[in-house]
């Protein structure tokens, strides 16, 4: 799964890239990481004991996946950035935010169904291994880990809150789905010789996909590691449904 590279990615904003001080796993990133689930306990509890039934805080959630996505993008407009072909919302975690930020205002079933493994399998490596491009912390990069932790702590939010579960067939709705989409993604890059999603080459940072072999057959490795992720994630919820 890949960071949201067409967005954040000062390759394609800039000439010449860019090295990075930040440390992958080192006392800035745990601190970030550790925030995450922090701040999906603390919006939980909000909304079960302060917030029953009321639908304020994942409204104001939602709308605010929604507004830090649309600044984003007005910001690059703003420095005269050309958002066509590489820095449109083609990558999974763009969907993905805006998935999550639906989820929160509507409580669709079928969007937390995709939602809920796109972003605990895939937004989270973005996490976990980060393909930053500038200086820690710059703007760029303070909005990446901001845009992805709140994409998942949200998640998290709604499954610890209860408002949200996903349902029994789930797993194969959600992995039909990114099949889908990232067929969309691959023709898109084939076209227009982009690199969404990684289809086309794998980052330059360690990742997971590092481990996957070359191309293109760590896109099939993917699939793999993909469907494994999706269900251990429907595993706590299949055990409650047959105990």
């Amino acid at each position: 799964m890949a960071a949201r590279r067409g967005l954040h990615s000062p390759g394609k904003l800039i000439a010449a890239r860019m090295t990075t001080n930040f440390r992958l796993l080192g006392i800035t990133h745990f601190a970030i990481l550790a925030a995450v689930p922090l701040l999906a306990v603390a919006l939980a509890v909000v909304q079960c004991r302060l917030l029953p039934g009321k639908r304020h805080l994942r409204f104001a959630l939602g709308i605010l996946l929604l507004a830090d996505s649309a600044w984003w993008y007005a910001y690059l407009i703003s420095l005269g950035q050309p958002l066509f072909p590489g820095q449109l919302p083609l990558e999974l975690c763009d969907i993905t935010l805006l998935l999550v930020a639906l989820e929160l205002l509507t409580l669709n079933l079928l969007l937390f169904d995709l939602a809920y493994y796109w972003a605990l399998a895939g937004t989270s490596m973005a996490l976990l291994t980060p393909n930053l491009w500038e200086h820690f912390p710059s703007l760029a990069t303070v909005q990446f880990f901001a845009a992805h932790g709140l994409v998942v702590a949200a998640t998290l939010y709604l499954v610890w809150s209860r408002l949200a579960r996903p349902r029994p067939g789930s797993v194969w709705r959600a992995l039909l789905a990114v099949n889908i989409f990232a067929a969309i993604v691959g023709t898109f890059d084939a076209i227009f010789k982009t690199d969404y999603m990684y289809l086309r080459t794998k980052p330059e940072n360690m990742s997971l996909l590092t481990y996957l072999g070359p191309w293109p057959w760590y896109i099939a490795s993917g699939e793999v590691v993909a469907f494994v992720l999706f269900l251990l994630l429907y595993l706590p919820f299949w055990r409650r449904q047959h105990n």
